[in-house]
């Protein structure tokens, strides 16, 4: 049995299939299992994949039909081995001692669940971004969702953790088989959230997570009612177990909220009018039944939220607010960052920490 087994769902991916591999095959932990899963690639990917398959007896291809990216994943996990899990994505790559320090971690812990922070990055300039979202308070400490709700908050980066695979498998904790659909990353990472009893986190960051390859299906404003799909996933999964719902139905409601923002802003104008009317009307249901209390409106302001239900059309103007500021504090944090960890103080310029 391999330490980890690391799973990477390949679609047309060609220009950057091979850093992704690199990064893989020269991971610092020797111990591990590399399942691609080719998904109907009709470019470069699959010869691109056999070539590596020759060079690494570790390495294990699945070609398959095209069937999205659930089903895709679905069947890297199905196939692995490994006591645990990790996922990249074919367009990111990985810090080489990635796996290595992740698996450590969750050995001294027993962690059904190991979670490090990310950069972003940019190819054109090769310039990166820490982006911070773990906080080193929280660090090295054994937790879970009952304990601190804030776990389901960070952001659904399924491919900055590992996960025991006898976890995923004895809570059959599955991708949403949709096909052809994007954010299939939402409900898997809600579910193991809820549902792991060890979690550790880590502020250190250890994948690259690319910003600027435009066939990302995150990127797609065609695709605009997937997102309410992993809700409707969400939902299902807290309907069938009771006891979660009752402690995380208004996290999962922040989050819903929070993630059909995001995705109207990927939207022009006209389709940010169809979606509209489906992101107001069920958040209108929602208050109207007098769920959506304190817990809610402490992470959700309210002055916006009664646009949303009562005057959707003139919730177009908060979307454009929102929209300037998230531009504005994404070109500042590209400028300049500074944050305070552990006593000290890191210092980041143009992509690089000079302190």
């Amino acid at each position: 049995m391999a330490k980890v087994s690391v799973i990477v769902p390949v679609y047309n991916v060609e220009k950057y299939l091979s850093e992704c591999a690199n990064s893989i095959i020269n991971q610092s932990l020797a111990d591990i299992e590399i399942i691609f899963v080719n998904d109907g690639s009709t470019d470069k990917s699959g010869e691109i994949l056999e070539n590596f398959a020759k060079q690494d007896q570790r390495i294990i291809v699945i070609n398959k039909s095209n069937s999205g990216y659930g089903n895709t994943m679905n069947m890297g996990i199905n196939a692995a081995s490994g006591e645990y899990i990790g996922i990249i994505e074919s367009d990111d790559f990985a810090d080489s001692k990635m796996f290595e320090e992740l698996y450590k971690i969750a050995v001294e812990n027993d962690a059904d669940i190991v979670k490090s922070d990310w950069y972003h990055y940019w190819s054109k300039n090769k310039f990166s971004r820490k982006n911070n979202r773990i906080s080193s308070a929280k660090a090295f400490k054994v937790t879970n969702s009952f304990e601190d709700k804030s776990l389901l908050r960070i952001d659904p980066s399924v491919w900055s953790a590992i996960y025991k695979r006898e976890f995923l498998n004895r809570n059959n904790i599955k991708f949403l088989e949709t096909p052809g659909a994007s954010y299939q990353d939402l409900a898997f990472s809600f579910k193991v959230f809820a549902l792991a009893k060890r979690v550790i986190l880590t502020d250190k960051a250890y994948l690259y997570y690319r910003q600027d390859n435009m066939n990302s299906s995150v990127k797609s404003k065609t695709k605009v009612y997937c997102v309410c799909d992993e809700y409707n996933e969400i939902d299902k999964f807290l309907e069938e177990h009771p006891e979660l719902k009752e402690k995380f139905k208004i996290q999962e409601e922040i989050n819903r909220y929070n993630a059909y923002v995001s995705s109207i802003l990927r939207l022009d104008d006209e389709k940010r009018e169809e979606f509209l009317p489906v992101f107001s009307n069920h958040f209108k249901e929602e208050y109207n039944s007098g769920k959506l209390q304190d817990e809610f409106f402490k992470k959700i302001k309210k002055k916006e939220f009664m646009v949303l239900i009562n005057t959707p059309e003139k919730y177009l103007k908060v979307l454009q607010s929102i929209e300037r500021k998230r531009r504005f504090n994404r070109f500042r944090k590209n400028f300049l960052s500074v944050h305070f960890r552990n006593g000290k103080l890191e210092m980041t310029l143009l992509g690089r920490q000079v302190i």
